[in-house]
């Protein structure tokens, strides 16, 4: 070995010392707690001071202190939040990452949470630690940070450059995102882009994904006439809004899940990425529900149905008055309705093909309106250079089953990141399925967050070791 060689090893064995120090000494956790202390909830505009607090008082400084030029921006979109970007350019020639990560949060729904357990509060029961915002997302941009800073000192440098991309209007659907970055594309250039959010597909098996479906939301509703009236004088002479909208969705997915609709179909998947999908495996963890095995796309496996296909989910129906029905012919029927699609299909296209299969079918009485969130989906072949590379720093750092999923089954705003900036997109997720995100008791497992502190370290350390697809490409 080489003295380069050997200060090499000795600077990532003081790495792993650094980053193992960080949680052992109870640092991860005093940074968590004062991060979840901050009551980021971009669903409430009230609470757009936190949103900033949150990036010019606890991000900035941190990120300072560790060399990085930091600016804030405010949002294109006046629905969303302000944004930090901070940059730490260390040489030209070096690659460049792009990360990112959202300080905002769900609502706390303070007053649901378990006895003994509050949103603002980080507070450990066992191997959970629980907290509005830990799993999503601000344990996950933590661990990242430390490994960070990890490196940093034991190696003097990183040994690449870093672009930090910070939102606060995610759990809003990042209104602005896209239109930021587009207008901000040579501040954000880089060569990879590497994040944190999401659930690995099994709490003790690391997972590295590299997209996103896409997610459309809309409603339809059949408005007929004004008042209800009376079952017993206009039964049988008026039409029901409700049984025509639960027709309507009957011709749209049958009994078992399959959908019906001309171009909802997914397209088929490549050989790369059946093979990737044919090695995962989904649910059977405590706490997770049954899978049905007769429900979704005929001829998919569980793994292949919820990463490799669209679905059509009915997120709510609603007609009369569930709560204190009467014996009268509602007037007006709702439904809202979701579907989750993977690269192939757009959101573009999903309402117009909807429209055209039931007007096909007489069902013109049904009006149909766009909803909430809607991204595009996403996904990087397995084979890729920087997937590749990813997906063997991870599986070294391990040294055991790595699960890689071509895209998450669940969405991101992934899209601004693959389309609008046209990276490859490397997720490194440090939570898990059962983590109650978005819901009362959120938490993540101090499990998951050494092991991840440990993974990404490994990763920011290879990124700056001089053999990466930019370092090939730049020798070429």
């Amino acid at each position: 070995m080489t003295s380069g060689q050997d200060a090499e090893v000795r600077g990532f064995d003081a790495a792993l010392s650094s980053i193992d120090a960080y949680f052992s000494s109870g640092d991860f956790v005093a940074d968590l707690a004062r991060r979840v202390a901050i009551p980021t909830e971009s669903p409430k505009p009230q609470r757009r001071p936190e949103l900033r607090f949150y990036l010019e008082q606890e991000l900035r400084p941190t990120l300072e202190s560790m060399g990085f030029t930091c600016r804030l921006f405010e949002n294109p979109d006046p629905a969303g939040g302000p944004f930090l970007i901070a940059r730490r350019h260390e040489a030209d020639e070096l690659p460049t990452v792009l990360s990112y990560g959202h300080g905002d949060v769900v609502s706390g729904y303070d007053d649901q949470w378990a006895d003994g357990l509050d949103p603002w509060i980080l507070t450990q029961v066992g191997d959970r630690l629980y907290g509005r915002g830990t799993a999503d997302n601000k344990a996950q941009h933590t661990i990242n940070l430390a490994a960070l800073r990890a490196v940093l000192d034991a190696r003097g440098a990183l040994g690449f450059n870093v672009t930090l991309l910070f939102e606060t209007s995610e759990e809003c659907g990042s209104p602005g995102l896209g239109q930021f970055c587009e207008a901000n594309a040579e501040l954000l250039a880089a060569d990879v882009f590497i994040a944190s959010d999401g659930p690995r597909i099994q709490r003790d098996v690391p997972t590295i994904f590299m997209g996103s479906r896409g997610a459309f939301n809309f409603s339809m509703t059949v408005d007929l006439r004004e008042g209800g009236h009376h079952s017993g004088n206009w039964g049988g002479l008026l039409s029901n809004p409700g049984v025509i909208l639960a027709n309507a969705i009957a011709s749209m997915i049958d009994e078992h899940g399959e959908i019906l609709v001309e171009g909802w179909k997914a397209e088929p998947m490549s050989d790369s990425v059946r093979t990737a999908v044919s090695a995962l495996q989904v649910g059977g963890a405590a706490g997770d529900p049954d899978i049905d095995p007769h429900w979704g796309e005929p001829g998919f496996s569980p793994a292949e149905r919820v990463i490799g296909t669209n679905t059509f989910e009915v997120l709510a129906f609603e007609t009369g008055n569930p709560r204190n029905p009467v014996n009268a012919i509602p007037p007006r029927a709702v439904a809202h309705g979701h579907v989750r699609f993977v690269v192939g299909t757009r959101a573009a296209d999903l309402m117009p093909a909807l429209r055209r299969h039931l007007d096909r079918l007489g069902y013109d009485d049904v009006v149909l309106e766009s909803a909430g969130v809607s991204m595009e989906a996403t996904r990087l072949d397995p084979t890729s250079p920087w997937a590749a590379w990813a997906i063997e720093s991870v599986t070294n750092a391990v040294k055991r089953e790595v699960a890689v999923l071509p895209n998450l089954g669940g969405s991101l705003p992934n899209d601004v990141f693959a389309e609008v900036l046209g990276l490859p997109t490397i997720w490194v997720p440090h939570s898990y399925a059962g983590c109650s995100q978005h819901a009362p008791n959120e938490h993540v497992l101090l499990t998951i967050c050494r092991d991840a502190l440990s993974i990404m370290t490994h990763l920011w350390w290879d990124l700056g070791n001089g053999d990466t697809p930019h370092s090939k490409l730049t020798r070429q």
